[in-house]
């Protein structure tokens, strides 16, 4: 159980942080598009909240259950699927920051979802 909570305690919620910090980092990108202050600040707020709740109940439950999965797979190899899967975890949201923050946000967003470049 003490490994569980090593697991947890010092890469997944870590890792989910990070993601909710990329979540933020988008919606204060679609929240340009909101011309009035008022209304753009209003949205940002509800977005990070809906944002929050998305990773503090779907995102980061479901990396533990996969790495407690991988766990209990990866015994028989030595504990090589979970060290596969950490590492890949890890290398997935530095990819993500580096799109984010040397490219820009809208590199993150379907062609679809990108603000036009009116303001």
């Amino acid at each position: 159980m003490k490994k569980n909570a090593t697991v947890r305690n010092y890469f997944v919620l870590p890792c989910c942080l990070l993601l909710l910090n990329l979540c933020v980092g988008l919606v204060g990108y679609k929240a340009k598009m909101i011309e009035d202050p008022l209304l753009q600040t209003a949205a940002v707020i509800a977005m990070v909240l809906f944002g929050s709740s998305l990773v503090g109940f779907v995102l980061a439950p479901a990396i533990e259950v996969l790495v407690g999965t991988l766990r209990r797979g990866s015994r028989s190899m030595g504990q090589l699927g979970e060290v596969i899967f950490i590492l890949a975890l890890g290398i997935g949201v530095f990819w993500l920051y580096y799109r984010m923050y040397i490219m820009g946000p809208e590199y993150l967003v379907p062609a679809a979802w990108r603000n036009s470049r009116h303001f």
